[in-house]
């Protein structure tokens, strides 16, 4: 089978992970697979790439192009003319922005299109009211559109009516990760509480620094690190020291190998007040870390078996958020049994092959038959 694969940039996000994966484990599988970045500057492909899949910058196809109208209209001829020339089966995009122009481009064709929403839709707000209405004007066009928790559905479908298909598909764990060796469930010497992601409000790391704080002086063993860079760094290093905690608590920015930090942890918090479908707290439970997270839109719930395989907290419950890591600091036998049980459940519910066989049914939805591959 023929796959277009349409992403923005290539760089270090989640969205760029998921694409790599599964475009590499398509191709792998014998599927003739073109991945292209939309993004208008060339750059470098962050994650693996299998060598069976032909890489595509669209910038160099944009004809000299500078000014953003005339960047926008190169993009969908440029578009357009590889769903035409390269007769796929499917189109697959990837992202709000590149969903739209995906779906201007493919205006009147008649391949198979299938788009992808990477956040929660009814939740974020990084979407600008043009692109939101946009959206709204096309993805009823595209023959499948998915989202990737079932807490999105109801939601979204208000969002935007006339929508021809919703199907859920999760996010597949990396084959690399699986191949790693669990991390002890109990660890000698001083314990480590982590956290991940980028420095930004909707993160809510000053929510986790004040819990950890006023819980400090009754686990003297442990101490808080919480990976990442972003706008908030200086603030919230200033709370850490009005805090007094900065021999507690670190901030030692942007990680490249984040399964190895996540590697060196004793248990992992998610305080975030929306994600899209937390790929790191995923990664941290099929790693064999304890975890405690915020019920927020979305992903947590359905990850963690709504709470089955995690400690997951009522979203804003700071007195909550400080019991549960109480009880997770204090607690040894707590942290075996939930690391245990979190490794053992997403390991076999977001195994790449369960995924890839979802996206064989999302594409035969859509009208592809993913068994000319």
């Amino acid at each position: 089978m023929k796959i277009l694969f349409l992403v923005s940039s290539l760089n270090t996000g989640g969205a760029e992970r998921v694409a790599t994966t599964l475009a590499s484990a398509w191709s792998r599988r014998g599927d003739d697979v073109t991945l292209v970045s939309t993004f208008p500057q060339r750059g470098s492909c962050f994650y693996p790439l299998d060598a069976g899949v032909k890489l595509v910058w669209i910038a160099d196809r944009l004809n000299g192009a500078r000014h953003p109208l005339r960047v926008t209209a190169a993009k969908l001829r440029a578009l357009r003319a590889m769903m035409v020339d390269e007769a796929p089966d499917v189109v697959i995009s990837f992202l709000t922005n590149v969903n739209v122009m995906a779906l201007l481009a493919h205006w009147g064709l008649k391949v198979p299109i299938v788009v992808c929403e990477r956040t929660n839709p009814a939740a974020a707000r990084n979407s600008g009211a043009v692109l939101r209405a946009m959206r709204r004007l096309t993805y009823p066009r595209a023959d499948v559109v998915t989202v990737q928790a079932k807490s999105s559905v109801e939601a979204f479908l208000r969002m935007v009516p006339g929508i021809r298909r919703l199907e859920v598909v999760s996010n597949p764990l990396p084959p690399e990760l699986l191949e790693r060796p669990l991390r002890p469930a109990v660890s000698a010497g001083r314990k480590r509480l982590m956290a991940m992601g980028r420095l930004v409000p909707a993160k809510q790391f000053d929510v986790l620094i004040e819990a950890f704080s006023q819980l400090a002086s009754g686990a003297p063993d442990w101490d808080l690190m919480i990976w990442g860079d972003g706008p908030m760094r200086d603030a919230l290093a200033r709370q850490i020291a009005g805090l007094g905690m900065e021999a507690r608590i670190s901030l030692p920015g942007r990680t490249e190998s984040p399964w190895d930090e996540l590697s060196k942890a004793d248990a992992f918090a998610l305080t975030s007040a929306v994600e899209g479908f937390p790929n790191v707290l995923l990664e941290a439970m099929a790693l064999g870390l304890p975890c405690i997270a915020f019920d927020c839109p979305s992903g947590p719930a359905e990850m963690t078996r709504h709470g089955q395989d995690a400690l997951l907290i009522p979203l804003g419950d700071a007195a909550g958020l400080r019991e549960g890591l109480q009880r997770l600091m204090q607690d040894p036998a707590l942290r075996a049994e939930l690391a245990g049980r979190a490794a053992e459940s997403v390991r076999e519910r977001y195994a790449l092959p369960r995924v890839l066989q979802r996206w064989d049914e999302i594409m035969k939805q859509a009208g592809a038959d993913p068994a000319t591959g």
